[in-house]
């Protein structure tokens, strides 16, 4: 920029023209993986690759600066007419370059590795998302909040986020502890691992997941595995429907013996973004209801007659 057009900008900035001073301050923050993001100014073309980072930037105050989101990203009502540009599986890069972004935000563990790779290489300021845990989702927000300038509004949205999670805490922390298999898919079988978000909802409830100790946030595992830990209870997505009764004909399992097989929707506990909250009132609610079962089943030995 010339000598006489930085002077410019510097007058107008100082006369109070705060959409100017916006775009001529630089911003920076730290990603998920430890690199440093630097825009020149605040975003105002982002794209999202991920359902869940779609969410994440409206939440943060930033949805009408979103020019691109991947498929299912229906979250808000506004996110459903954004223009597409794949999926989080399938990215259309030539898609992507007609978009010009100034920001893009990947999903570090499931957008494809070769198309993270090829995006840094074309320049794209990029941003690699992996929130791992309730509080993640909390920076998550004033991350991208601060990236396109929208940290007022974001402000709100994390005040309110913690509020409610502190009042879920403190009507389900007090119960009794109960064993629980997650099931993500049964085709492979596939569970959660202790470093998966979805383990910190279980233990919010006061859950223990059986498959904790594993290091990896999507293991497969085997139905021994499971027999094996007899859990007292199975959770499910929605998404794998009636397949999570299948567990019903193993009658010496204790899910099954006592009854204690539930379904959670599925969108509410696979994004991670302030809607998991919801996810955490139908996990802690099955978990109470699965407590009342077992407490049933048990009553109901010692009171059988001899």
């Amino acid at each position: 920029m010339h000598i006489l057009g930085r002077n410019l900008v510097f007058f107008l900035v100082l006369s109070g023209w705060p959409w100017l001073a916006a775009q001529a301050e630089s911003v920076s923050v730290i990603d998920d993986e430890g690199q440093t993001v630097s825009l020149t100014s605040p975003a105002v073309r982002i794209i999202s690759l991920s359902p869940h980072i779609t969410e994440l930037v409206f939440a943060a105050g930033a949805g009408d600066k979103l020019v691109g989101v991947v498929e299912y990203s229906d979250f808000p009502e506004a996110a459903k007419s954004i223009e597409r540009i794949g999926n989080h599986s399938s990215i259309d890069l030539e898609r992507i370059s007609t978009l010009k972004p100034d920001l893009i935000i990947a999903w570090n563990s499931g957008n494809p590795k070769a198309a993270i790779e090829k995006l840094k290489q074309l320049g794209y300021p990029l941003f690699l998302s992996e929130p791992r845990s309730l509080k993640d989702i909390v920076t998550t927000m004033h991350r991208f909040s601060k990236l396109a300038n929208t940290e007022a509004v974001a402000s709100k949205a994390i005040v309110d986020f913690e509020k409610r999670y502190a009042q879920i805490k403190e009507k389900y922390q007090s119960n009794d502890t109960v064993t629980v298999f997650y099931e993500i898919w049964y085709q492979p079988m596939m569970t959660i691992g202790g470093g998966h978000i979805i383990n910190e909802v279980i233990e919010t409830c006061g859950g223990s997941n059986v498959f904790a100790r594993l290091s990896a946030l999507a293991p497969k595992i085997s139905i021994e595995s499971i027999l094996a830990a007899n859990p007292q209870v199975i959770l499910g997505g929605s998404n794998i429907g009636d397949k999570l009764f299948v567990w019903r004909r193993w009658s010496r399992l204790d899910a099954s013996r006592y009854k204690n097989l539930f379904h959670v929707e599925w969108d509410h506990i696979n994004r991670h973004s302030p809607r998991i909250l919801d996810a955490v009132v139908e996990v802690c609610d099955a978990l109470n209801v699965a407590r009342k079962n077992i407490q049933s089943a048990e009553q109901s030995k010692v009171e059988k007659p001899k």
